[in-house]
């Protein structure tokens, strides 16, 4: 039973006069920030003015690694090479830690974004590449992956820390693995019946899949997505229901510096 959960939150996806969600609010409600690293969204003054933020609020931070694909914002899937793949992890990690260090906080762990999250979910291959370019960088940083998925598996292996994710705004296949955003229903929108189920989730490791069948999950971490419609109502009600329900909210991989 999990009594002590990780909020946590897609943000700095802003890019220069396109703003994306609202970081500001959104991190006074989570206890993690995925921040973007350049490559699907987020340029240096967005990134920066989240970090700040963050650090500000004592949100931990973690480098929000994509494929580099802004017009289709991370979420189509490429076949990039292993050492393509691990040099761009490498870059974009690095790029947040120069930024976190100037903010006075640091990157406390990683969560890809996107089609590379997705992919690498079944993908031992990229996967590989993935956790290579973390390693190359700093062994100690957790890897944020899909709770119940090989690459969590993968990444223990090879020595990394790991945060299990659930998704509080996402239909759930009765396989584990998200609804693809192509099909129907596949974003939930009640923060009502969302937050109740993300309590059931804490307390008793369960989630309801789209076909009504119960899932069994083992989740540090609940991810509500910064850029969703009512992002910031849902993730604020889902933040009351849990503390009401007994579950306490602290990051998964550590606070601010």
């Amino acid at each position: 039973m999990t009594r002590n959960i990780d909020l946590n939150s897609d943000l700095g996806e802003g890019y220069g006069a396109w703003k994306m969600g609202d970081d500001a609010t959104m991190l006074g409600i989570v206890s993690s920030a995925n921040v973007a690293c350049g490559f699907h969204a987020g340029d240096p003054l967005t990134i920066l003015a989240t970090v700040r933020e963050a650090a500000a609020r004592g949100v931990a931070v973690g480098a929000h690694v994509s494929y580099p694909d802004r017009v289709g914002f991370g979420r189509r899937p490429m076949d990039v090479t292993h050492a393509e793949l691990a040099a761009d992890v490498i870059y974009q990690i690095g790029a947040l830690q120069g930024i976190c260090a100037s903010a006075g906080t640091r990157v406390s762990y990683v969560k890809p974004h996107g089609a590379l999250y997705n992919t690498i979910a079944t993908d031992p291959r990229q996967g590989a590449a993935v956790i290579e370019g973390i390693k190359a960088v700093d062994p100690g940083l957790a890897m944020m992956g899909l709770a119940g998925t090989q690459i969590l598996r993968q990444a223990a292996e090879a020595g990394l820390p790991t945060i299990a994710e659930a998704f509080a705004d996402r239909a759930y296949r009765p396989d584990g693995q998200l609804v693809s955003r192509r099909e129907p229903g596949a974003v939930l929108h009640d923060p009502e019946a969302v937050a109740a189920r993300m309590l059931r989730l804490a307390t008793e490791g369960e989630v309801e899949a789209a076909d009504g069948s119960v899932l069994h999950l083992h989740a540090d971490s609940i991810c509500v997505h910064g850029d969703s419609p009512g992002a910031v109502a849902m993730a604020a009600r889902i933040r009351e229901v849990l503390l009401a329900g007994g579950v306490s909210i602290a990051p998964a991989a550590g606070g601010a510096a």
